[in-house]
């Protein structure tokens, strides 16, 4: 019998729910629990997190084009939002698997209430500054999570503020354009002097990682970098590749990946209550370009939308209205446009951030940083 101290629900649920065995322990382990406290999502990072910065920047800087218009967002939202994808992005999918509104973009205007947390990601960032000059670098959307940080002491008081800020989760997807931008300035760079770019970007990443740490943030989530040679943008601007991936941008990456974990591991031994995810992007990505129908695709290296080979550029008709292709379904497609892939794609890489096994994401999963309290 459930005590007269349970919870209504596991009365009912004793009741209603023919297959429970006659003691309360269901009732007992739901009580149990349910979460005292909701966790909020902080999420930084590039363009394939953006849920809509951009297009609050200054209309100079071109930064803000583009995803502002159909047929961007036309497949969930059925407007454009600034997101690059035809609908949801991965950090909305989180969310929803988090029990959590959609973060907003932080320049959003309007009030912010930052208790569930709130989006600082702008499209075309990158760690280092002025990796693409416009967007709203790392450094830039760390001053943005300290302003956020000092708005809620001045709110909730350093206390709350610090328990608010030490259950949250950090997601970020950053660190690609910094070696698209290097690929294209040094083709022929050698790898001495691509392993110490990208020792820097990861330096100068963990750095504002220890000063998110120092203001209270404990549990950090990273997609690693993803097949950037093989993005149809990058395919289509070196039609001698053919079908191959370009190998300097992919070189790159596999580097970053290659030490990103050992990094995140000294973290860990160093900073008290430090936990992390790392989400094998480069891998699960990539599997799906080369093996699409083993996912559902149909296509796995040209994009839904865009003009030129493999429908690598101009969706939406870029900023001089060019004429482009759009398909049918984007549901068919890994990428929705030249370097941005469709909501369909982004729900499956988004499951496997939240509870994928061990060999893709580790050594936490997300859904097992928001369970930690």
């Amino acid at each position: 019998m459930a005590s007269p101290g349970y919870p209504a629900y596991c009365v009912l649920l004793l009741v209603t729910v023919f297959t429970l065995s006659p003691d309360s322990s269901f009732c007992s382990a739901a009580h149990q629990s349910k979460p005292q406290h909701k966790a909020a999502l902080f999420v930084f990072g590039d363009s394939l997190f953006d849920s809509g910065n951009n297009q609050y920047l200054n209309a100079s800087s071109g930064m803000g084009a583009g995803s502002t218009k159909l047929p961007y967002g036309e497949t969930y939202f059925k407007h454009a939002t600034g997101r690059v994808s035809d609908g949801r992005i991965v950090p909305d999918f989180i969310a929803q698997f988090a029990k959590l509104p959609m973060p907003p973009p932080y320049l959003q205007p309007g009030a912010h209430n930052f208790t569930d947390g709130v989006n600082f990601a702008s499209a075309g960032a990158g760690v280092l500054p002025g990796t693409f000059p416009g967007a709203i670098d790392f450094p830039t959307q760390l001053s943005y999570f300290k302003a956020m940080e000092k708005s809620l002491r001045q709110r909730l008081g350093e206390k709350e503020t610090r328990k608010l800020l030490g259950r949250a989760v950090y997601l970020f997807s950053i660190g690609g354009n910094d070696y698209f931008s290097y690929a294209s300035k040094n083709p022929k760079a050698l790898q001495i002097y691509k392993r110490q770019y990208v020792a820097m970007v990861i330096k100068n990443m963990i750095s504002a990682l220890k000063e998110i740490y120092n203001l209270g943030g404990r549990k950090i989530a990273f997609q690693n970098v993803g097949p950037l040679g093989c993005v149809p943008a990058t395919k289509a601007m070196n039609p001698s590749l053919g079908s191959k991936c370009s190998e300097e941008p992919l070189t790159l990456a596999r580097l970053h990946n290659r030490v990103l974990f050992s990094y995140f591991e000294k973290l860990e031994k160093s900073l008290p209550g430090f936990k992390f995810s790392i989400f094998d992007y480069y891998n699960a990505l990539g599997d799906r370009i080369n093996n699409p129908s083993k996912y559902g695709f149909k296509e796995g290296k040209a994009a839904c939308c865009g003009s030129g080979a493999y429908r690598g550029s101009n969706c939406g008709g870029g900023k001089n209205g060019t004429a482009y292709d759009l398909c049918s379904n984007p549901n068919e497609y890994v990428w929705f446009d030249g370097a941005h892939t469709t909501e369909s794609t982004n729900h499956q890489l988004a499951e496997l951030i939240w509870n994928g096994p061990q060999k893709i994401t580790r050594p936490y999963t997300v859904k097992q940083l928001f369970e930690h309290a």
